[in-house]
């Protein structure tokens, strides 16, 4: 069984795809056997006649993963909506015992992987019963900590608690937050930075620029954040 980390972040298109492919990239690198996970990807495209699963397509050639990229999700839909909405079209629903099951397969062959998360830490699953099904749920049932992706630009703050506060209130441990879009001469980024560490009391534990290839971080660090 491998040591793990789940990805989320503060909300959709923040860089939870771009981040999870450095950190699995900086693995590799470390001579560490990484692999990664995706439970659920929405927007995929059908090219060729192909599906194309774009988020694990990236991962897989920025981190030089083996095997084929719709291997790395449980579920896959065409849709570019929310996984509630997209399966609901595609008459598929989401099953965390599904994803329980495939974790555990893919992740026997690892060392280490990276799970990578839907939109952000209240991206719903399953709305149609009672009881919401949101990411959350799969994060606890996968029994995962988290690595929180947020913006590095105005409005960081905000978003940001309010992600982790979330987490600590469902009892979901978070190790760690990513900056992206980091600009280190913008002085209100810089003092987003020292903000988000004040009012969430968790460690800024890299920041990472648009075109980034390579994620600064302490190897002793990085390896620390998979249980």
């Amino acid at each position: 069984m491998s040591k793990n980390i789940f990805v989320t972040a503060t909300g959709t298109d923040v860089g939870k795809t771009f981040v999870s492919a450095l950190i699995v990239k900086k693995m590799r690198e470390l001579n560490l056997n990484c692999g990664y996970y995706k439970p659920v990807l929405s927007g995929a495209e059908i090219i060729n006649g192909n599906l194309f699963a774009g988020d694990c397509e990236y991962v897989k050639k920025i981190a030089g993963l083996d095997g084929k990229a719709i291997d790395f999700s449980s579920y896959i839909f065409k849709p570019a909506l929310s996984p509630h909405l997209a399966s609901q079209i595609e008459n598929n629903p989401i099953k965390l015992d599904k994803i329980k099951s495939d974790f555990m397969e893919k992740s026997k062959h690892n060392d280490y992987t990276v799970v990578e998360g839907a939109g952000g830490i209240v991206c719903p699953m399953d709305l149609s019963k009672e009881e919401p099904f949101l990411i959350k749920d799969i994060i606890k049932g996968l029994g995962l900590d988290v690595i929180v992706i947020s913006s590095a630009e105005l409005g960081s703050i905000n978003s940001a608690v309010l992600t982790v506060e979330y987490a600590k209130q469902h009892n979901i441990d978070v190790r760690g937050i990513i900056l992206n879009h980091y600009n280190e001469n913008d002085n209100m980024q810089a003092d987003n930075k020292l903000q988000i560490e004040r009012l969430t009391g968790v460690p800024v534990i890299a920041c990472v620029k648009t075109d980034d290839n390579d994620l600064l971080i302490n190897e002793k660090t990085l390896v620390s954040l998979f249980n």
